[in-house]
């Protein structure tokens, strides 16, 4: 036998260190060449490592959250003296029986003993209530649906693990059975019940009942996308001095002409919203005001004006906050808008999207749809200096022509970095897209 060192691979865009984000495997743990073992962090993307050899893992180099740098050792086989001489093994070992694989490679650690993890809520150690709570997990009674490793994203293991649901019993529709977002979903809406039953067990109901009662205090160590967000949050609010400006806005007329457009539309994936409006709007008042459409390099002191508007479109995901890029966004129709930035806010949320699809925007719209609020304050998507915020629209009494009338309002947020955008423009700005927003025609009329 003899060792196998896999060393982190250089992952691109200049990468010199990635942050461990997941391991799919531990220590004792056969590994067949080609298996993922963890995902890396960069500051772009998760990013899926597979095993160059087959072999055992005797070593590995840290816990998720740890910094690795490229070069240094990931992980350590033992392999056939023969195979790590040519990069391979003989033939991989018989995979674990699937409940094996539950405790093993496919959440990285043991599944919780509810008698360990919950014993403070399951007072006075309820056997009933532990076998109810351990078959809620495992799914029952029902036989699981995967055999050996079960197919699915980054983000859905560790879902999966945080809500302890065993994989292997959550059917999946994806391509050779992946388990996708909407099967996750659907399964966790069942309460993690057998495939083919209508309901869980009454134990199981009332043991989950009981778990709900009273959450459990536990830390939670930032890793992964979610420290990188805190850092560059925090970077943004210390290093850019904000302007936030709010505008209200009569939408009632683009509601209508939207609906008009819907009304045409026999699929309804493909049917408007609000954001390829607006995206429209921006773009059209970016060419008054270049100075928005801009980047700054501080490392070289340099302030960017763009020519391309390349729209970002902040999306929330099961991992955090993700940023999108539509590119060229200048260049589309209003279909051609609203097709791409439903392209890659679903890619972004199934972790589909690539590392380049995450960079390089020049403005960035946010919104939090039905839950958008008031007023919010958007925190600048370094290194833009503007950023646009969509609030919630409600009907309300206004003063139209001397008549009291129902209309649909919504508020405009937006903040800008002040170093390089008065705030005489940015309100100049917010007021064109206003006009533009409240006569819809005018986004639509050429130049």
């Amino acid at each position: 036998m003899s060792e196998y060192v896999f060393k982190l691979p250089d992952l691109g865009e200049g990468t010199v260190e990635s942050e461990i984000g997941e391991w799919f495997i531990k220590v004792g743990d056969d590994v067949a060449e080609e298996d993922v073992v963890g995902t890396m962090m960069t500051d772009k993307a998760a990013v899926e490592l597979s095993s160059p050899v087959s072999g055992r893992v005797i070593k590995l180099a840290g816990e998720p959250g740890d910094i690795i740098p490229v070069g240094a050792a990931l992980v350590v086989f033992e392999t056939d003296a023969a195979a790590a001489a040519h990069g391979r093994d003989t033939e991989p070992e018989e995979p674990e029986p699937p409940a094996e694989a539950a405790h093993g490679r496919d959440g990285g650690d043991e599944a919780p003993q509810p008698d360990r993890a919950h014993g403070a809520l399951l007072r006075g150690g309820d056997a009933e209530a532990d076998r109810a709570h351990g078959a809620l997990l495992r799914g029952g009674d029902a036989e699981p649906l995967h055999t050996g490793r079960v197919m699915t994203s980054p983000a859905i293991r560790h879902a999966a693990k945080q809500a302890g649901i065993d994989l292997h019993y959550v059917p999946g529709t994806g391509p050779g059975g992946r388990v996708t977002r909407k099967d996750f979903d659907a399964y966790l809406d069942t309460a993690g019940a057998p495939h083919g039953r209508d309901a869980v067990a009454p134990e199981a109901g009332r043991a989950r009942g009981a778990l709900l009662q009273r959450p459990e205090t536990k830390e939670i160590k930032i890793i992964g996308l979610r420290r990188i967000i805190a850092e560059r949050m925090a970077q943004a609010t210390r290093e850019i001095p904000h302007f936030t400006y709010v505008e209200e806005i009569d939408i009632t007329e683009l509601e209508a002409l939207r609906k008009h457009l819907n009304g045409k539309q026999d699929d309804p994936s493909q049917r408007l919203t609000l954001l390829p409006f607006l995206g429209l709007a921006l773009i059209r008042a970016l060419r008054e005001f270049p100075q928005c459409n801009a980047t700054h390099d501080r490392d070289r002191n340099v302030l960017i004006q763009h020519g391309p508007v390349h729209l970002g479109i902040a999306t929330q995901t099961s991992d955090g906050l993700k940023v999108p890029v539509v590119r060229d966004a200048d260049t589309r129709s209003i279909g051609g808008l609203a097709a791409e930035i439903r392209r890659v806010s679903e890619a972004a949320r199934n972790n589909s999207i690539t590392k380049g699809e995450l960079s390089g925007s020049t403005i960035t719209i946010t919104s939090l749809g039905k839950l958008g609020g008031i007023v919010s304050t958007p925190v600048i998507n370094q290194p833009e200096v503007g950023i646009i915020g969509v609030n919630r629209a409600v009907e309300r009494p206004m003063v139209v022509n001397g008549q009291v009338d129902v209309r649909l309002m919504m508020n405009l947020s937006s903040s800008f970095d002040h170093r390089f955008v008065d705030g005489y423009d940015a309100a100049a700005m917010i007021q064109r897209i206003r006009e533009m927003l409240e006569h819809p025609a005018l986004i639509f009329l050429p130049d």
